[in-house]
């Protein structure tokens, strides 16, 4: 069963400059994971919708094509650096980790 795993990043900075270092630093570390069948990541879109949730500055999703490879994601190097770069400027994430339907 394919795994969306889909982090929202609060940030301290909330910066232009801090907010492009999150997003280059998850497409540097958390691109080409084994089992990752997509990936994507990016900024908050600001609609003024009553739904929407903008309490966050970037977005990441990668689909794994299972729950183990997202394990091993879990405690890649790469995914270990990314956490050891970027963790202190984190205010707040939010992960939602989501088993996928087949069609």
């Amino acid at each position: 069963m394919m795994l969306s795993h889909a982090v929202y990043f609060s940030l301290k900075d909330k910066s232009p400059a801090a907010v492009a270092a999150l997003v280059e630093g998850c497409q540097t570390l958390l691109t080409n994971h084994p089992g990752a069948v997509s990936f994507a990541v990016g900024t908050c879109s600001h609609y003024d919708r009553q739904v929407n949730d903008r309490d966050f500055e970037v977005a990441l999703e990668i689909v794994f094509d299972s729950h183990a490879a997202h394990d091993a994601y879990q405690t890649a190097d790469r995914h270990n650096t990314f956490l050891a770069m970027h963790a202190t400027n984190w205010a707040h994430v939010r992960v939602f980790d989501v088993d996928l339907a087949s069609a």
